[in-house]
């Protein structure tokens, strides 16, 4: 490969990229740039506007018109980081959630448009050609938490998260077909009737794969929401993949008007159990049961919305 084979499909690349953009019409009333920042804070743990300013490599001063005109649009609040006062925590609004989804939900379908005139035989080559030229260019560095996308399921993610939950449960506690049959249950129930406005599922990508997955949906309950299906693959564990997957739920939910968040498990699952302690979920209740072919301790826990954020 020589300079000019890059430069040649780097032009090419392009000229794709400026085609799904037509007339600058995907993100209208914001530029590209506006709508990279309104995607990195939708999707990135890190949202102090030093993080986004690195993440982006953009400048300092224009990051701060961005963010400025953010502000004046409703989409986004400033205030000092938690961690450093000396930093500034941005988060996105109820308003500045409906915006990225819009904007995120015109470049899927930009994308699905593009991707419409690809025969279906040649789909999986174009995207192991993609991932190969990631990788090879990211000199086979070792995944970094930032490196972790959540996004909203794509087709056929539903039906991943039924083998994988399945699959590992199998490996890793010797879980009959029985909870197959209820992740399914779930996941179907979820597909055919679910309100967008309150209920919701989080995948989290890493190189272009899914590595995990959490659901929010409505509880019984008045004013209650239920957390279920929170899986990480296990060569993704140790990112944090976990907790800020419960840490979207918990947001979601809080931002949505429920009140209280609820979830079922069950004992043997120690390293889930810790990160829903460390998010401030209550055990309120357990009881022994056979279930999936074994023995096991289900347990209920709760975590109070209404109270001032972690």
């Amino acid at each position: 490969m020589t300079v000019q084979d890059v430069r040649a499909f780097n032009r090419f690349y392009t000229n794709v990229i400026g085609a799904l953009d037509y007339s600058r019409q995907l993100y209208a009333p914001y530029t590209l740039t506006e709508a990279r920042v309104l995607y990195e804070l939708a999707h990135s743990a890190r949202t102090d506007a030093a993080d986004l300013r690195a993440g982006l490599s953009l400048d300092s001063g224009y990051l701060s018109r961005i963010l400025a005109r953010f502000e004046r649009d409703g989409l986004v609040e400033r205030a000092p980081s938690v961690e450093d006062p000396r930093r500034r925590r941005i988060t996105l609004t109820a308003r500045g959630r409906e915006t990225a989804a819009l904007l995120g939900e015109r470049s899927d379908q930009a994308v699905a448009g593009l991707l419409a005139g690809v025969p279906a035989d040649q789909r999986e080559r174009l995207g192991e050609a993609m991932r190969t030229v990631r990788e090879i260019l990211s000199g086979g560095r070792t995944p970094r938490p930032e490196d972790v996308l959540l996004r909203e399921p794509e087709a056929g993610d539903l039906g991943w998260i039924v083998r994988r939950n399945a699959a590992l449960y199998a490996a890793e506690f010797g879980w009959n077909a029985d909870y197959e049959g209820l992740v399914a249950r779930i996941v179907a129930d979820f597909a055919e009737d679910h309100d967008p406005h309150l209920e919701r599922v989080w995948i989290a990508e890493l190189d272009g794969r899914p590595v995990g997955c959490v659901m929010c949906v409505r509880d019984e309950a008045p004013a209650t929401a239920r957390l279920r299906l929170l899986l990480v693959e296990p060569d993704a564990r140790g990112l944090g993949i976990g907790d800020r997957l419960v840490s979207a739920v918990i947001g979601f939910a809080r931002g949505v008007g429920y009140r209280d968040l609820v979830l079922w498990t069950n004992d043997v699952l120690t390293s889930a159990r810790r990160i829903y302690q460390r998010h401030g979920f209550v055990l309120v209740a357990e009881k022994p049961h056979r279930s999936f072919g074994k023995d096991l301790v289900g347990q209920d826990w709760r975590l109070d919305l209404t109270g001032v954020p972690g």
